[in-house]
């Protein structure tokens, strides 16, 4: 297996590409500049993503990278649909990070790449823009952030809702004293997934480099039922909907309630639907997480059942001494201690994604949230929506409550180094990876 290190000894490009440093990118950016990006991954998310980066202007699309050709032939007829030249078109990123006019890189591709790509990109001097979740691990999360520091660049992930006017708005009302003393929140998603079946070992499709695909993750034979989406329920490449759809509520909780690392995370939860599939994880879950102070987040997971709550298929309740508030990606409402509205607030930005129906979540949110990636990477801002030491503990939330989950027991957390207390939940910290390829 050629790894990125090995593989930069053998092209071209290598002549001093680890010798960037924090002061050092290959292109001196100004705000007037287009930001030149490439895009790994551009089925599905990745293709609302590369129509956002679109959407806000101020960039150049350059570089167009799937392991399915189908998906790249499409994805580069839709680049010079926007307007674009061809793009470079390649389904090896290590290929694409090489290139010296490409600035930033933006990834999309399935959880247990997003940071090998996205720790190799900082090393050739690319801001990356990452969709969630930020790793497959803990640990993976923490070299992220170590890379970060020691490359520079702008990293950003794709929490949209940080980005979100109204639930800033909400944030500022909150902070200011609205809803009193705010001490708890609760947070859901329900979606009616299907059974994923028993996947049988067939010839890999002409159109799908299966060993690109799977990338640093240990070798499996190729099945019918993995690609394109129901990976996301095994743990080798997966992170299941902790990590799928949960990352987003539990980062706008986080957010609200101004909380960092919770103290415990207590799990119950198994696969009730559909148990002779090939699906590896839960499907309903219930995570709690308890936080100094007092307070304290739950999240309610149900894939298969399609329980709503509030009239919402996913959202986030938070209680205050003096109120609550309810708030999803279309707007927020607040309530009083006696339970009457006191204001409704509605997005007023464009069409955005509500529903667990939508597995792409395009919209204003997504469009707001890439544009200050960019104009944080030209200096027009310097307040940046999801910076990686953000994305890392909103990522950990779902790590912590998928390890309590796999271990069975309670994880504790020392809040000051981030590290789990129990020994079998340091044994899952990291991940195995194929030989070669360890981060």
């Amino acid at each position: 297996m050629t790894t990125r290190r090995k593989f930069l000894k053998t092209t071209a490009a290598a002549a001093g590409a680890l010798a960037f440093s924090t002061s050092s990118y290959g292109r001196i950016i100004g705000s007037n500049d287009r930001v030149n990006l490439g895009f790994m991954g551009t089925n599905s998310r990745g293709a609302a993503v590369l129509e956002a980066f679109n959407n806000v202007g101020g960039v150049n699309i350059t570089h167009n990278c799937d392991v399915d050709s189908r998906v790249m032939a499409k994805t580069a007829a839709a680049i010079r649909g926007f307007g674009f030249d061809e793009p470079k078109s390649d389904k090896d990123v290590r290929r694409i990070i090489e290139d010296k006019d490409l600035d930033a890189l933006v990834i999309a591709a399935p959880d247990h790449w997003h940071a090998t790509a996205g720790i190799m990109a900082p090393e050739t001097g690319k801001h990356v823009y990452v969709d969630q979740p930020l790793s497959h691990s803990p640990h993976e999360g923490e070299i992220f952030i170590e890379a970060q520091k020691k490359y520079g660049g702008v990293v950003q992930m794709g929490n949209q809702q940080r980005s979100s006017l109204e639930t800033i708005d909400l944030k500022r009302l909150i902070d200011a004293g609205e809803l009193g003393n705010v001490y708890r929140a609760e947070t859901w998603y329900a979606k009616d997934r299907p059974s994923i079946g028993k996947g049988k070992v067939v010839e890999v499709p002409d159109w799908l480099d299966w060993e690109l695909w799977q990338g640093p993750a240990p070798r499996e034979e190729y099945r019918d039922n993995l690609v394109h989406y129901n990976w996301h329920w095994l743990w080798n490449w997966g992170t299941g909907e902790l990590a799928n759809n949960g990352l987003h509520e539990l980062d706008v909780a986080r957010y609200l309630l101004g909380v960092e690392l919770p103290e415990k995370v207590s799990v119950e939860g198994g696969r009730n639907f559909f148990k002779d599939d090939d699906w590896e994880m839960f499907d309903t879950i219930e995570a709690q997480y308890k936080f100094a102070g007092g307070k304290s987040i739950e999240w309610s997971g149900n894939s298969c059942n399609r329980l709503l709550r509030w009239g919402r298929s996913r959202g986030t309740v938070v209680y205050g001494t003096k109120g609550h508030a309810i708030v999803s990606r279309s707007g927020y409402e607040l309530y009083g201690r006696d339970g009457k509205l006191i204001k409704e607030v509605k997005i007023k930005q464009g069409k955005v994604a509500t529903s667990a129906d939508d597995l792409v979540g395009g919209g204003s949110l997504t469009d707001n949230h890439t544009n200050n990636f960019i104009e944080v990477i030209k200096g027009i801002t310097n307040v940046q929506a999801s910076p990686v030491e953000v994305a890392h503990t909103s990522t950990m939330m779902c790590h912590l409550a998928n390890i309590a989950y796999r271990t069975g027991e309670d994880v504790l957390v020392d809040t000051k180094t981030g590290k789990a207390k129990n020994k079998k939940a340091q044994a899952l910290w990291g991940r195995d990876y194929q030989s070669g390829w360890d981060l």
